[in-house]
């Protein structure tokens, strides 16, 4: 049999700008307690039977059926799923959760104010004048759209397409303003990972430059301070084998193409840079990685840290 339309259901899609009415409920040691059978632990839908005693069984059951539960921020249609004392469970009673899913980008956090994804490597950042969909953020932003028309996405920094890593979105003026206007203040540590050819000497430094852009739009580094903007890349060697070293990287300003013409400086280009003047790439990628992303939260002045795992292929090459 084919599945009815959500609209069919009870508490399912309506009106696209009709508002989410969201019930949100801590399970507690009593709820624990009350379990139908203690030993075998408190399962979920046995919990929102006894929370959402007022509604009929069947609605409950479709809330669950229909993507409409959360439990810990992720949503859930596992009536049997074990609850913990502590676990946050939300149920909303206007339409399904909307959840992201894309092979490229990935959600690491979200709240009202920001988001927090993980960029896969060859995904713009943001849309260009050839290219306007299919990027990072009209990915995220058609994903608000869907919640609520009425949503909007502000681009807070990027990452270049090339570039896999950690990067952050705001949902409002206010939260893009606050990161942008104090970004010194507010970002409290960006780290890198970066292959490399070679072995860089000193293996531990900082480097200092004044980058300007060529009409190639090509960045370099100048001496000269009248011809660029000052960059500073703290680096630092962690690994080394063979022909290939890893070095860890943290930003003191973030310029167009820091990194990659920072270490073109040093004589160890990296890997798969191939518009600094790396050859053909082992593993077919820039292998530089935004691993680390440390803030404080715009709004609730929060310290927000975030680390993103190695891309497997960059293991290959060490």
């Amino acid at each position: 049999m084919s599945r009815k339309p959500l609209a069919a259901k009870p508490g399912t899609n309506g009106p696209r700008l009709k508002p989410d009415i969201i019930l949100n409920f801590t399970v507690t040691a009593d709820d624990l307690s009350r379990a139908a059978k203690p030993d075998d632990g408190l399962g979920l839908l046995e919990f929102l039977f006894d929370r959402l005693s007022d509604r009929k069984r069947t609605t409950v059951k479709d809330y669950l059926k229909y993507n409409q539960v959360m439990v810990n921020g992720s949503v859930t249609t596992s009536f049997n799923r074990p609850l913990s004392e502590g676990d946050a469970v939300s149920v909303n009673t206007t339409r399904e959760f909307q959840t992201f899913s894309n092979p490229r980008l990935k959600i690491v956090y979200e709240d009202d104010d920001i988001i927090v994804v993980n960029k896969g490597y060859g995904l713009l950042s943001m849309g260009t004048d050839k290219k306007k969909e299919g990027t990072a953020y009209s990915l995220l932003r058609d994903y608000l759209k869907r919640k609520d028309a009425r949503n909007k996405l502000f681009i807070v920094h990027r990452l270049d397409q090339q570039t896999s890593g950690l990067m952050m979105f705001a949902k409002n003026i206010q939260a893009k303003d606050t990161m942008q206007h104090n970004w010194n203040n507010m970002v409290l540590e960006r780290k890198y990972i970066a292959i490399v050819h070679g072995v860089i000497d000193p293996e531990e430094g900082v480097i200092r430059s004044y980058l300007a852009e060529n009409a190639a739009h090509e960045m370099y580094s100048t001496p000269d301070p009248k011809k660029g903007v000052l960059a500073v890349t703290n680096y630092r060697t962690v690994k080394k084998r063979g022909r290939y070293s890893m070095v860890e990287l943290s930003l003191a300003t973030g310029r167009k193409n820091q990194i990659r013409v920072h270490m073109k400086d040093t004589g160890h280009v990296i890997v798969g840079d191939r518009r600094y003047g790396a050859e053909a790439s082992p593993i077919h990628r820039l292998a530089l990685h935004a691993q680390t992303l440390r803030f404080v939260h715009p709004v609730t002045r929060r310290d927000m840290s975030f680390t993103s795992a190695l891309p497997a292929s960059f293991a290959k090459l060490l």
